[in-house]
Order: C-alpha cells, then sequence, then structure tokens
C-alpha cells in the first residue's frame, strides 16, 4: 500500500494504459469474424473454406488468393445465388484492407450465411505474412 502511495503517477499510468489497450481490442471494429492470415489458412485447409474477393475486376487481376472467386462488394447482394451451396460451410471474404470485406459480412450473413469471415487486414496482411498472390483472372 505504500508503493502505490508514493507512486500514485506510475500506478495511474499503468492503470489508464491498461485499461486503453483493454478497450481498444474490445471495441475493434469487426473483431467477432475477422480473421488472421493464418487463422484464414487453416480454416480452408481444415473446413474448405470458400474464398470471396470483393473487389474490383482490376484489382482482383493485380493478384488474388489462389482459387478466390471475385464477385465486387457493390453486386454481392445480387450475386449471393452463386454462392447459396455455400450458406453452411465457411465463407471468408477478402478485400485489399479489411474493411469493405467487414462491412460485407453484414451483407451475407442478413442473406443467412452462418459461417461469414472477413481477412483482417486483407491481402495487404496475406501478403506481409509472406503468403502467395495469384496473378491474372481465374480459370
Amino acid at each position: 500500500m505504500e508503493f502505490i502511495q508514493q507512486n500514485i503517477l506510475l500506478v495511474t499510468v499503468a492503470v489508464v494504459s491498461g485499461a486503453m489497450l483493454l478497450a481498444l481490442s474490445v471495441r475493434r471494429p469487426g473483431s467477432a469474424n475477422s480473421l488472421t492470415p493464418t487463422q484464414a489458412t487453416l480454416l480452408i485447409n481444415r473446413e474448405n473454406a470458400q474464398l470471396i474477393d470483393i473487389r474490383e475486376p482490376n484489382e482482383y487481376v493485380s493478384g488474388h488468393l489462389s482459387d478466390s472467386r471475385n464477385i465486387p462488394s457493390e453486386s454481392l447482394a445480387e450475386r449471393a445465388g452463386e454462392l447459396e451451396q455455400f450458406k453452411d460451410t465457411p465463407v471468408i471474404l477478402v478485400c485489399q484492407s479489411g474493411a469493405r470485406s467487414s462491412a460485407a459480412c453484414s451483407t451475407l450473413a442478413k442473406l443467412g450465411f452462418s459461417k461469414v469471415h472477413s481477412l483482417a487486414g486483407g491481402t495487404v496482411a496475406w501478403v506481409e505474412a509472406g503468403l502467395p498472390l495469384k496473378k491474372g483472372a481465374r480459370k
């Protein structure tokens, strides 16, 4: 108790910084359904997760995850029928930075998809993790 009284400023700084870190980790947008590249790789390998790249076609051609399907975010709701067979399997949405895919997760969730995830950090995080991108259109 004497230590706390003598170092009140130090203790206050430690408590405030800890509270701020906790608040940031709890309030991170999309954290409930976001996956790191490692988690995404495990989900792809273990549960045959489907990859949906929601970037524009020109972004997709410049580099995308192998075996991903390109459905731009603007047409995701209209083209959801193409994904009907994956309603009960894991679906991972991918964009450049993770912002668009987080928003698109709610669109698919409203359409009845039960296991929708977003790749946190998008293709940027994928490349930073040392994982490969495939160039060109999907064959």
